[in-house]
C-alpha cells in the first residue's frame, strides 16, 4: 500500500472565544516536504502548529496527520521543536534527560542502558554527544536548539514541527543549525514545517511556503508565495519590517 498524504489541512479554523486566529487554511504536503509557514505578529502560525499537533481544536476544517485526524495519529512518529525564549535556564535537567523525555513523552527519573544508548545516538547525531551530562542551563542557544533536536529526532519521525527555532541563535549557529536539517532530511526522508520570521531562510530553503494573516493568503512554491504583491497583502505595505520575532505582546498565535 502506498503511504498516504503526510499532512492535509482543508478549511481550517482556529478561534480563541469571539477572536479569529487563523481561517480558510487548506494545503496537502507529500513525504520529504520542506514547508516554512510565515506571516506577520500575531497571524496564527504558532496555532496552526499546535492545531498540527493536536493540542488546539479547531472550528472549522479538518486536520489529517498520516492518513489520521490530527492528534489521533501515531505519536511516536511526530517530533517538535519548540521556541526557547520562555525556557528556564535554571531547571535542573541534563542535556541527556531532555533528550529522553522524546522516548517516554514524560520524565525518566533513571535511564536505562538501552535508552542511554539511543539518547547518546541522538545527540551524536546532531553534533552535541559530548555535551550529555551538562546541565541545559549551561548550554548556548545554539546547543539547546540541537539538544531539542536530537529529542524530535530519537524516534526517527515522520514529521518534525519547528517552531521558530532559530531563535536567539546567532547567525553562523542558524546556517549550522538549517545545514544539520537538510542533512536530517536527506538521511531520514522527514517531512519538516517550521515556523520562521525570516523570509529569507524560507525562500532558500523551503520546497513550500505557507503565508498567513490570520486567513491563508497563498500556499505553494518559495517563488510564487514570496513575491511583493502576496507579502504586501499579508504585511502591509512593502516597506513594513517583516523580520521582527513574530511572538509579539499581542500576539494570538
Amino acid at each position: 500500500m502506498s503511504e498516504p498524504t503526510l499532512l492535509q489541512a482543508r478549511g481550517v479554523e482556529i478561534r480563541y472565544g469571539a477572536l479569529v486566529a487563523v481561517s480558510e487554511v487548506t494545503f496537502q504536503l507529500e513525504s520529504g516536504s520542506f514547508l516554512a509557514v510565515v506571516g506577520p505578529n500575531g497571524s496564527g502560525k504558532s496555532s496552526l502548529v499546535r492545531a498540527i499537533l493536536g493540542l488546539v481544536p479547531l472550528t472549522q476544517g479538518k486536520i489529517d496527520v498520516l492518513g489520521k485526524p490530527a492528534g489521533h495519529g501515531p505519536a511516536e512518529r511526530i517530533g517538535y521543536v519548540p521556541q526557547f525564549k520562555t525556557f528556564d535556564r535554571h531547571y535542573p535537567a541534563l542535556a541527556i534527560e531532555v533528550v529522553a523525555t522524546g522516548l517516554h513523552r514524560s520524565w525518566a527519573w533513571r535511564l536505562t542502558v538501552e535508552d542511554r544508548a539511543l539518547c547518546m545516538a541522538a545527540l551524536e547525531r546532531v553534533d552535541v554527544g559530548a555535551i550529555a551530562e551538562r546541565p541545559v542551563g549551561e548550554l548556548s542557544g545554539g546547543q539547546l536548539q540541537r539538544v531539542y533536536l536530537a529529542r524530535a529526532l530519537i524516534r526517527k519521525p515522520s514529521l518534525i514541527l519547528l517552531d521558530e527555532p532559530a531563535t536567539g541563535v546567532d547567525y553562523v549557529g542558524q546556517a549550522d543549525f538549517y545545514a544539520l536539517l537538510h542533512d536530517v532530511q536527506k538521511e531520514l526522508g522527514t517531512t519538516l514545517v517550521m515556523v520562521t520570521h525570516d523570509l529569507e531562510v524560507a525562500s532558500h530553503h523551503a520546497s513550500e511556503v505557507l503565508l498567513l494573516n490570520r486567513k491563508q493568503i497563498a500556499f505553494g512554491t518559495p517563488t510564487s508565495v514570496l513575491s511583493q504583491s502576496m507579502l504586501g497583502e499579508a504585511f502591509g505595505h512593502i516597506g513594513h519590517d517583516h523580520d521582527t520575532h513574530p511572538d509579539g505582546e499581542h500576539h494570538t498565535e
